[in-house]
């Protein structure tokens, strides 16, 4: 048997990620250790525990950090009623919140002034949609999933438009679309696709290796929406075989049991060392011969937020 690894290029971080993670390693640099975070700055366990150990402090919610101290908000993005609570608690505010993620919160207030009812699609509790929703209490409805879409009730006569979570999965999207279109044929479109560009990069790269797979190894926290959407993905275009997993050695050795061609890639909040090491683990089994298959090259880079530029800035650090 031939074994070999197809590696699915582009994987791992995107710019959102970097940039958030960026953020609160440079913020412990400049302000000392601690500085708290608000929920989990990215999705996934692996670089929770790594910023934990540097001196990061994560936190449901303000209330839990100390008056004046730095807290930084995630990059799955905040309602406005999280400002508002930090600045009654004088904290000091580094919001790493996604650029493409403020976009989709941009676009909610915008059609929420026109009086509009927005249909968000997207997981009712992700942490990305109650920030969202948050920007126009009241004019927003979570749709989730097929069903969602195949029972709202939107207010009669008002303007409806539809926005959606950023990292869904591609195919599923136009499949809720589709439904609320065919519900309500004068839905207004965004202005621009909301589900992010890390986010359908990563799935077109799974898409092209699965048919080809016997097994697929996505490797991706369990809370990680982009991530589980892979592992779906993977199934959905000809895998025999998905698995989601933090780390290499979760990988089960009865998984190879008949696999020639293993899939590997990650998600977007995933540093490339835990690849590394699932590639390490495939190969002291024989899967050392190990193909990248590219579907898009990525270039796109974030600045870091405004207030911690500011303060790099101040310090001679840039």
């Amino acid at each position: 048997m031939a074994k070999r690894v197809l590696l699915a290029a582009p994987r791992g971080y995107c710019a959102g990620v970097d940039r958030a993670v960026i953020t609160v390693e440079k913020a412990l640099e400049l302000y000392g250790a601690p500085v708290y975070v608000r929920k989990q700055i990215v999705h996934n366990v692996h670089v929770v525990a790594s910023l934990e150990a540097k001196g990061a402090i994560f936190v449901n919610e303000t209330d839990e950090v100390p008056e004046g101290k730095t807290v930084v908000f995630s990059a799955h993005g905040v309602a406005p009623t999280v400002h508002e609570e930090a600045a009654t608690r004088k904290l000091k505010t580094i919001d790493a919140t996604c650029p493409l993620v403020t976009k989709v919160h941009h676009e909610v207030r915008r059609f929420a002034q026109e009086d509009a009812e927005i249909l968000l699609i997207g997981h009712k509790g992700h942490e990305e949609v109650e920030g969202t929703a948050g920007e126009a209490v009241g004019q927003v409805r979570v749709i989730d999933g097929l069903d969602g879409a195949r029972n709202v009730a939107p207010t009669p006569g008002k303007k409806l438009v539809w926005l959606s979570q950023t990292t869904l999965s591609v195919d599923e999207t136009l499949s809720v679309v589709a439904i609320l279109k065919e519900r309500f044929p004068d839905i207004q479109d965004p202005p621009s696709d909301d589900i992010c560009y890390a986010t359908q990069n990563r799935q077109e790269a799974i898409k092209a290796i699965s048919a080809k797979a016997d097994l697929v190894i996505v490797v991706g926290s369990q809370n990680s929406s982009n991530s589980v959407r892979l592992a779906e993905v993977a199934l959905e275009y000809g895998a025999k075989a998905s698995h989601l997993i933090d780390y290499a050695e979760e990988i089960q050795e009865h998984w190879l049991k008949d696999a020639e061609t293993i899939g590997l890639t990650s998600g977007a909040s995933v540093p490339e060392i835990l690849v590394d090491d699932v590639l390490t683990w495939l190969a002291e089994r024989g899967y050392g011969d190990v193909e990248t298959v590219t579907a898009i090259q990525e270039s796109l880079l974030f600045s870091l937020p405004a207030e911690l530029r500011k303060d790099l800035k101040a310090s001679g650090q840039i």
